[in-house]
């Protein structure tokens, strides 16, 4: 009879403890709810009718506001690009068209040659794309991963790049173009798109930007992989490119973003109208074009930086943070 009445103390006790545990747990979470919740306005305000009227008013003229200040200009460029030169003229800010043009489209896709000069452009976004995820996963890599023992010097001499006006650089760039050193008196890289490629290929800012995303990513895994017996290259393109895929998205965006809308220095190292890109020609065939045919020339041009954001839109906002991707 001793032994149930010597164990019920002893449950007792546990049980006990066991609800204050989960009492105390409840009450932590609850205020860790709170806090997370806690904004200007709080939860018992919302509830009130004038603050939700309020409340939905400003979210409706935010949105309103955003969409016009954004969607806006696009929206005004597509409908300009297939409506006749007079009604744009006369009637700038109307809703819809009088009259819808489709040949203002074909006309500019055929006799300013917008073709030719989309596609100069597809091969100098794609060329700078490449150079720039090369150097900048590369550089990044050096710098974060293998971590030499001059790698403090080598940030700080990137990072001291950014300091230096893009104007300051462009005539000792362009004297390298015109005389490339190493590569004899004779040759020239006018009209040639490692002119463009090769300048763009260094940038500071998608270094520090990888390498920054880098030194986020779990050391763990690349002592287990070295373990395993991966060297450098492996552990870099097996490893590290895979968990980087956020990053590689970015930096892809804004390679081929500045690359499309570049203007001074394509203009400078292509003079040849042939390769040069759609940046360059559309402001110098715009005194010889119909308006209606060069807001279709300009509709054109915006497709690929337009259809950029939408593929990649989700790769900002998780990438936001641009730290703690891959742990969890």
């Amino acid at each position: 009879m001793s032994a149930p009445m010597s164990t019920s103390p002893l449950r007792e006790g546990m049980r006990g403890f066991l609800s204050r545990r989960d009492r105390f747990g409840r009450r932590k979470r609850e205020s860790i709810d709170d806090l997370a919740e806690r904004t200007i306005v709080s939860a018992s305000e919302r509830r009130r009718p004038g603050t939700r009227f309020g409340m939905s008013v400003t979210h409706v003229f935010l949105f309103v506001t955003l969409v016009i200040a954004g969607l806006g200009p696009i929206l005004w460029l597509a409908k300009s690009a297939v409506t006749p030169t007079q009604d744009t003229l006369q009637q700038p800010f109307a809703l819809w068209p009088n009259g819808i043009d489709w040949q203002n489209l074909s006309t500019a896709w055929n006799d300013i040659h917008i073709d030719q000069y989309f596609f100069n452009t597809i091969v100098i976004a794609a060329g700078a794309w490449f150079v720039q995820l090369f150097i900048a996963t590369t550089a990044g890599y050096a710098l974060s991963v293998l971590r030499p023992t001059y790698a403090p010097v080598l940030n700080a001499l990137v990072l001291a790049t950014l300091f230096i006006p893009g104007i300051v650089l462009l005539v000792p760039l362009y004297l390298t173009i015109v005389r490339p050193p190493f590569l004899g008196e004779d040759v020239s890289l006018l009209n040639n798109y490692l002119a463009v490629w090769l300048p763009m290929a260094a940038n500071a800012f998608n270094i520090l930007l990888v390498k920054r995303f880098f030194d986020n990513l779990p050391r763990e895994v690349f002592e287990a992989a070295k373990t395993d017996g991966a060297g450098p290259f492996r552990l870099f393109w097996s490893i590290v490119l895979p968990m980087s895929k956020p990053i590689l998205g970015v930096v892809s965006v804004f390679a081929i973003i500045a690359a499309w809308k570049d203007y001074l220095w394509p203009m400078l190292v292509l003079p040849d109208p042939a390769v040069q890109p759609l940046s360059v020609r559309l402001p110098a065939v715009q005194s010889q074009t119909e308006l209606d045919v060069f807001l279709a020339a300009l509709a054109i041009a915006t497709l690929i930086p337009i259809a950029m954001f939408l593929l990649f839109q989700s790769v900002f906002l998780r990438s936001a943070g641009l730290g703690g991707a891959v742990k969890g």
